[in-house]
């Protein structure tokens, strides 16, 4: 028997409208999704009517739950992964199953679905050099904080980095603290969805727009450095 296909599937970070043509055929297509949140992704899978059973899988899954994908796909079966939002394994724990699969059978065949990246949309308006840039995730929430921006600080390209509603101020104090004061910033609340806004600035000043503004949502940051 051959043995089944994972898809790693991009889907939209916040606008709907932004899924490809290849992704919902390929969900459709599938014996089963895996998703972090079961009833989250029905966000997106019943606007496109796509009934195909989900499993979750998130980065508390035990490993038993590893050994179940892995078993599917020995015995044929095609499956899909997707996350909340974006892109699985960027910042996201499902690089943790392709690792295992890949460890405990080399020969499975793992297919990228390409698609929305808050990553590379931050990129592309942010105006800064693109030709090398750092990924640098989501900040540490306490222990090695310092030392992270500490080192960011020193990397002598663009970077971009992750941050929730509850910490993007503390994030923005931290850069400010660490970073020149004449670097530029640019700080995306909420990429394609309805109160998308882009608040451009210098590291001193940027945390006094945003102050001005809304708080809540999802960022993204990016740095010229």
């Amino acid at each position: 028997m051959n043995s089944g296909i994972l898809y790693i599937v991009a889907t939209p970070i916040g606008n709907l409208k932004d899924v490809t043509a290849r992704a919902l055929e390929t969900l459709k297509d599938v014996d089963y999704i895996l998703c972090e949140d079961t009833r989250d992704s029905q966000k997106l899978l019943s606007p496109f009517g796509i009934t195909t059973k989900t499993l979750s899988l998130h980065q508390h899954s035990p490993e038993k739950r590893f050994k179940e994908v892995l078993g599917l796909l020995e015995n044929g079966k095609n499956l899909a992964l997707i996350t909340d939002a974006g892109t699985p394994g960027i910042s996201d724990p499902g690089n943790l199953l392709i690792d295992f699969l890949i460890k405990n059978n080399s020969d499975l065949k793992i297919v990228p679905i390409p698609g929305p990246s808050a990553l590379i949309a931050a990129l592309s308006i942010s105006g800064f050099s693109t030709d090398k840039f750092y990924f640098a995730g989501f900040p540490p929430l306490k222990n090695k904080r310092e030392k992270f921006f500490k080192e960011l600080a020193v990397i002598k390209n663009t970077i971009v980095l992750y941050e929730s509603t509850h910490r993007i101020l503390r994030t923005l104090e931290d850069i400010k603290n660490n970073f020149e004061s004449n670097k530029k910033i640019v700080v995306c609340r909420e990429l394609t969805k309805q109160f998308e806004t882009i608040y451009r600035a210098t590291v001193v000043n940027i945390a006094d727009l945003l102050n001005a503004g809304s708080l809540k949502g999802e960022f993204v940051v990016v740095i010229e450095n």
